[in-house]
């Protein structure tokens, strides 16, 4: 497998529906006229992905605030994900992508680096899409920590 295609600015976002924490699904398409921040964690209930979830909740209110509305996605099911949501009280949806197929469109599962090895697996990446439906912004290999608070900053939040 080689690196994944990656999106840029202007690119349309590719569509998903995909199943939810709560059992419900989500479309892409359900949010057109909104702006999303889409962000792409490799596992629900790991250190690196709780802290980047929680990040996003306790900013939940003025990113809405500013217009956006927040997603998570990663490769698990719907069941993790409620588990994930009720322990650390995330108030935004998580959609599973158990077979990676959103996950590649966004150029976000493939290979990767982790601690000096090659690996296939989830890119952590975060997404900003306009009402349109449109790539805002695409950022790989962002960091669980201190993302969110970059994000604000280039986004004109804080």
């Amino acid at each position: 497998m080689t690196a994944p295609a990656r999106l840029n600015p202007g690119d349309p976002a590719p569509e998903f529906t995909l199943p939810t924490d709560t059992g419900e699904t989500l479309s892409l398409a359900d949010l057109r006229g909104r702006k999303v921040i889409l962000y792409a964690y490799p596992a629900a209930m790991t250190p690196g992905c709780t802290k980047q979830a929680c990040d996003f909740r306790d900013s939940l209110a003025s990113l809405q605030a500013a217009g956006y509305e927040v997603v998570g996605i990663s490769p698990d099911k719907p069941e993790k994900l409620a588990k994930f949501r009720e322990r650390d009280a995330v108030t935004f949806p998580l959609v599973g992508d158990a077979d990676k197929a959103v996950l590649t469109a966004y150029g976000a599962y493939g290979e990767k680096q982790s601690y000096g090895r090659t690996v296939t697996g989830v890119i952590r990446s975060t997404f900003v899409i306009d009402p349109d439906g449109k790539i805002e912004r695409a950022l790989y290999n962002v960091k669980a920590t201190g993302h969110v608070a970059k994000l604000r900053r280039d986004l004109g939040l804080d």
